[in-house]
């Protein structure tokens, strides 16, 4: 077949996202603290936003009415630069004016610098390995030793535990194991006990020395019985040791007080608090519902700048389109923070329609829930029920939960479909009611559940024990 050059003319229908159609989707999903850091963000780069004071004096009030006065004149084309040009402007021109290298569609990368992130500005307290290197530089360790340890503390997990053999790092270092051996004992003398362990018994044997209770039926038990004690075989460690069981009971006491990760009080993991996106409130038989803004900053229009540019003369060209794009981006920006708003006060709002018994009774009445419903329900995509459900918080008298707390599957009994979260809770109350010293096996508490007209396998049970961090009966036994 010959090749041959030709022109064609092709009508195709394609979905482009604009910049501001991918800042309005970025600011749905996300939660209080990154919306926050954006808005200032904003406020800092486009100089047609301002924060609004919270309390505005005589002076500022009667400016900011001159500003909605002047507004209304620009809307209704009495100026000499009417702003209802501004905010109406069209897809195809903006496309032809920067669509051309393809920045504004999400193409374009080379040329573009990459800010530092906050995170860049960042202190952080001292770690384990700063503080264990303190601690060797106060020793009279020699200097082959004390590259030994480095090397040695450089191997160190986040918990404190050794991650490399003493035969790897000799052969790294060139030097004898024995050398090794030597200056690992000398970190296991540091601060916090138990450090530079290899496995969790010699972690739990640092720490019986550093309290004197070496020769102890502590140290006995850590040494011969550790299995035995995972499974809380008491009647066997005290057969072994020649004890009674209370003996037995007494010395685990102790083991139970050690720290299995003693360098995770070090770790620069910081906590994070959770602040509710949505406080929803009985006043009298009806709920009342309440975004939180308390941390976002409130913006505002710059009259200021909006005189600048309805201003012809005191602007060349390339200001007023500079300006121009500004305040679309300004005006966007305050319309997607608004459609944010109502869009979790709807979800809120239907949340409240399908899981009214919950908001009244508490968690046992909790339903079967899923995204379509809610989004059939206020007549939305899929996709922006899960982004406003991601990464959000709503308050009411039964406590804090996600968003997503409220969409669960459902399990089958006889009083209907029952919520998966309803069975997990239910699960969870039942073990912490159990005798620990003759714990439930999985086939009881489905035979509890079954009692309760709820239909659940073994494998389901396990999976959801599983997923509440619940061990098995053997390792619950006290």
């Amino acid at each position: 077949m010959a090749l041959e050059t030709r022109l064609e003319a092709r009508l195709a229908q394609k979905l482009v996202l604009t910049p501001q159609l991918q800042q309005a989707i970025k600011l749905l999903q996300l939660p209080q603290l990154e919306l926050s850091q954006a808005i200032n963000q904003e406020i800092i780069e486009n100089p047609f936003l301002e924060e609004e004071a919270e309390e505005l004096s005589a002076g500022e009030t009667q400016a900011a009415d001159d500003g909605r006065e002047n507004q209304e004149k620009t809307e209704n084309g009495d100026t000499e630069y009417p702003l209802e040009t501004l905010t109406t402007f069209s897809v195809d021109e903006y496309f032809e004016e920067r669509g051309s290298d393809g920045r504004d569609l999400g193409y374009f990368t080379s040329g573009l610098v990459e800010k530092p992130g906050f995170e860049t500005f960042l202190t952080s307290g001292t770690d384990l390995t700063d503080y264990l290197e303190w601690q060797l530089g106060l020793s009279n360790a020699s200097p082959e030793h004390r590259v030994v340890a480095e090397m040695i503390i450089g191997n160190l997990d986040e918990n404190g535990y050794l991650r490399a053999t003493s035969k790897e790092m000799a052969v790294s270092l060139g030097v004898e194991v024995e050398v090794v051996e030597r200056t690992i004992a000398l970190v296991q003398s540091f601060d916090p006990p138990g450090v530079c362990a290899r496995d969790i018994q010699e972690c739990l044997l640092l720490q019986i020395k550093v309290l004197g209770l070496a020769g102890s039926l502590v140290e006995k038990i850590i040494s011969l019985s550790l299995g035995d004690l995972e499974k809380r075989k008491y009647p066997a460690i005290a057969k072994t040791h020649h004890v009674t069981v209370e003996e037995v009971q007494a010395a685990v006491k102790i083991i139970e007080s050690l720290e299995p990760k003693p360098g995770r009080i070090y770790s620069n993991t910081q906590v994070t608090y959770v602040v509710p996106d949505v406080f929803v409130e009985k006043v009298d038989d009806e709920y009342r519902i309440m975004l939180n803004d308390d941390n976002i900053p409130r913006i505002r229009i710059s009259s200021a700048y909006r005189e600048i540019l309805q201003n012809k003369k005191m602007l060349d060209k390339e200001e007023r389109l500079f300006l121009l794009e500004k305040y679309k981006s300004a005006m966007w920006l305050i319309k997607s923070l608004d459609e944010r708003n109502k869009t979790i006060y709807r979800v809120t709002e239907s949340l409240l329609r399908q899981q009214r018994e919950f908001f009244d009774n508490g968690m046992q009445y909790l339903r079967p829930l899923n995204l379509k419903l809610v989004a059939d329900d206020i007549s939305m995509h899929e996709s922006n029920i899960s982004r406003v459900t991601s990464n959000k918080y709503l308050s009411c008298s039964h406590g804090l939960f996600p968003f997503r707390f409220f969409f669960s599957s459902s399990i089958q009994s006889d009083n209907g479909d029952i919520s998966s979260t309803t069975v997990k809770d239910l699960i969870r109350k039942i073990v912490s009611e159990e005798d620990r010293s003759n714990p439930m096996t999985d086939k009881k508490i489905v035979e509890i559940l079954n009692r309760k007209n709820i239909r659940i396998a073994r494998r389901t049970l396990a999976k959801y024990r599983e997923e509440l961090k619940i061990p098995s009966h053997t390792k619950r036994r006290s």
